[in-house]
């Protein structure tokens, strides 16, 4: 049964002053605060005391504010948020002498903000999403701030200018700094004085639940660092429970830390998402069932999408960016793989599908949502297999611009933390803005109309990612679009794949700024442009078996890849052998192995044989084995199975650390 936004008489002890009206909640800010503003672009926007905050700045009385009209407020949004509705969100605050400063990550959906940032009126901000969460967490532990590799060589490293947005902002807010030898940035922490946030239920003593928010996203963080700097905690919810009838595992956001509760009194304030008014699956109130999706027409968003598609991995975790990325998605399910990877988004959900629009950040079916700051841990870390964002700007040394084009801001909102830990970065994107026409005839793409502007630029306006700190860390990096494909080197772009039917010097580098490096580019798999599915399962899931073996001349090493090998019969376990000797016999001698096991599983009746064929090869063939996993089942599961036959197991979580097994043991010089 649902509870009733209204105090419950049982309710009503000497916490009940927690309760108030917007107004009076309002009341309570100063001028000159910095102020939190929880929630995620369009989720989680606490509405109401927002628009109460705007009213009470235009107010002419003055006294309807304890400490008189606030003005001069550092906003802090970590993702800006807006309303479907014209003015609404956190544009309602872009008034002159309300706002001093405005830090976000995000500003396409504040323009109105943006436009005062642009003009020199206020002082401007754009630092990653991920940073500013963190920092949140950080200011709420007592820490001077909070330091990270991330931003690194773009525009919010110091020496490219902070990510301060105009003439009018100074103060330095992000400094450079070496640890243990290495270069960080460090993001500096700020007194908090009000934090306003949201969420679904609350009782008199101020607890907080939110079953009924798409997202968790950074409420405990956001709400912590204001209590813990000495400031206000205001709540807008849409419930009042009886005291003690909350589930404390429920509880987001602890009475102890919150200040005032506003219930929220009208049907428009109070939305789950600007997209929709409330929806179950989006709670995880409920499962919906994916029906049929008729696949994408043919066009040049769907030629990107395919080839992006075909960068997808078994077993993966992934995260798509907003607009042309998103195709990847819808590739995915077409081809029927989308259940063989893990999609993410960078608001805290794990699995399911993801929501666009204005619901961006929620999902359907989502098999966990996290609050957002530790979804950028598992980001920062490196947790990401691959990625798909944006391309709307490159220059010839791989740097990417998404977040400023002359007088236009949209800020680099998460994309500054995905692009530079993942493991695998690939943007995606038309190869010249503006209206491109092109078609395919006879499995040859035609360009027949190109467009005005040149993404291909000799130097970035803004340096989103930089591609020289990504061939320096040896990150894999490519850039698709519609006719070919790049890919980052140390020496910056090199043009490794054609379209059928494109003329290299006519369609590619006659629209460039700059020659990018050319070396024998390969034509785009022609699958890319016919009508029929391309059958990416099949080549995900079963990979020739020649393709298994591959040999190092240079380092006299066979890579085995046995991943997503089922062993149900022994002939697999002959021909293993048998191709093995294939390749080392002629050699003349024995050579070091590095063997692939993730997603390897053996039939227990054929565990003998199978340490028999280890044996075998053990002895006539390998001078040493090392084995990788990233199953930490696996790896204890086949070290307890090789033991039994006293193999030396050397089993390691990733290629690199049993590759390095393998070179330690190699005689000086090799």
């Amino acid at each position: 049964m649902p509870l009733s936004p209204t105090i419950a008489p049982s309710a009503r002890t000497r916490s009940t002053d927690k309760i108030v009206s917007a107004q009076n909640a309002v009341s309570l800010i100063r001028s000159g605060d910095t102020v939190i503003v929880g929630g995620f672009l369009s989720i989680g926007f606490p509405d109401l005391i927002v628009r109460e905050l705007a009213e009470c700045y235009e107010s002419h009385d003055e006294g309807t504010a304890s400490f008189g009209k606030p003005r001069d407020l550092t906003l802090i949004s970590a993702a800006g948020m807006a309303h479907p509705f014209k003015g609404g969100g956190m544009n309602r605050l872009a008034q002159p002498g309300l706002v001093k400063r405005f830090i976000s990550s995000h500003f396409v959906l504040t323009p109105a903000l943006q436009q005062l940032i642009v003009g020199n009126q206020i002082e401007g901000y754009n630092l990653p999403l991920g940073a500013i969460c963190h920092l949140f967490r950080d200011i709420a532990g007592g820490k001077p701030g909070h330091a990270s590799r991330i931003g690194l060589g773009t525009f919010v490293d110091p020496r490219n200018g902070g990510g301060k947005l105009n003439a009018r902002t100074t103060e330095e807010l992000v400094e450079l700094i070496t640890v243990a030898g290495k270069e960080y940035l460090f993001y500096k922490a700020m007194p908090v004085n009000v934090a306003i946030i949201r969420g679904t239920t609350a009782d008199a003593d101020g607890n907080i639940t939110m079953e009924r928010e798409a997202l968790t996203i950074d409420v405990l963080s956001v709400a912590m660092a204001a209590h813990n700097c000495g400031g206000i905690v205001i709540a807008q919810v849409e419930r009042i429970a009886d005291v003690h009838t909350l589930n404390p595992r429920q509880v987001k956001v602890p009475g102890a830390i919150v200040d005032c509760i506003v219930v929220a009194d009208g049907e428009d304030c109070h939305w789950q998402t600007f997209g929709s008014r409330y929806s179950a699956a989006y709670a995880a109130e409920v499962r919906v069932p994916l029906g049929s999706v008729p696949p994408m027409e043919m066009s040049l968003r769907k030629i990107i999408a395919r080839r992006a598609a075909m960068e997808l991995r078994a077993n993966s975790v992934v995260n798509l960016g907003v607009g042309m990325p998103e195709g990847v998605a819808a590739i995915a399910n077409e081809e029927k793989i989308a259940d063989l990877m893990t999609l993410t988004a960078e608001s805290g959900v794990i699995g399911g599908v993801p929501a666009g629009g204005l619901s961006f950040g929620a999902a359907s079916n989502a098999q966990a949502v996290i609050d957002i700051g530790y979804q950028f841990d598992f980001y920062d870390g490196g947790g990401l297999d691959i990625c798909f964002l944006g391309l709307a700007q490159a220059d010839r040394q791989g740097n990417l611009n998404v977040s400023k084009f002359g007088p236009k801001l949209a800020g680099a909102g998460g994309f500054i933390n995905i692009s530079q830990n993942a493991k695998k970065a690939v943007f995606c994107g038309t190869f010249t803005a503006g209206a491109v026409e092109a078609a395919i005839v006879d499995g040859q793409l035609r360009i027949e109309r190109d467009g005005k502007e040149t993404k291909f630029v000799e130097q970035v306006e803004h340096c989103t990612f930089s591609g020289p700190y990504a061939a320096q860390e040896g990150k894999e990096v490519l850039y698709i679009t519609e006719r070919c494909v790049f890919r980052l080197t140390p020496e910056g772009l090199e043009l490794i794949e054609v379209a059928p039917g494109i003329d290299i010097e006519r369609d590619i580098i006659a629209h460039m700024a700059f020659a990018p490096r050319v070396s024998s580019p390969r034509t785009m798999d022609p699958r890319i442009f016919q009508p029929e599915p391309m059958g990416l399962r099949e080549d995900m899931l079963r990979l020739p078996f020649d393709a298994r073996f591959k040999y190092d001349a240079e380092h006299n090493t066979l890579f085995l890849n046995l991943s997503d090998v089922h062993v149900d019969s022994p002939d697999f376990l002959v021909r293993l052998v048998e191709k093995v000797a294939a390749i080392v016999e002629p050699l003349g001698n024995k050579v070091y192995c590095v063997a692939n096991y993730d997603g390897f599983e053996l039939a227990r009746s054929l565990e003998d044989a199978y340490l028999d064929a280890v044996k075998e090869l053990t002895t006539h063939y390998f001078l040493g084995v090392t084995r990788f996993t990233t199953s930490a089942f696996m790896r204890a599961k086949l070290g307890e199975t090789l033991a039994r036959r006293g193999v030396a197991a050397h089993i390691f979580e990733s290629e690199e650390e049993a590759a390095e097994a393998v070179r330690e043991t190699l005689p000086p010089g090799t």
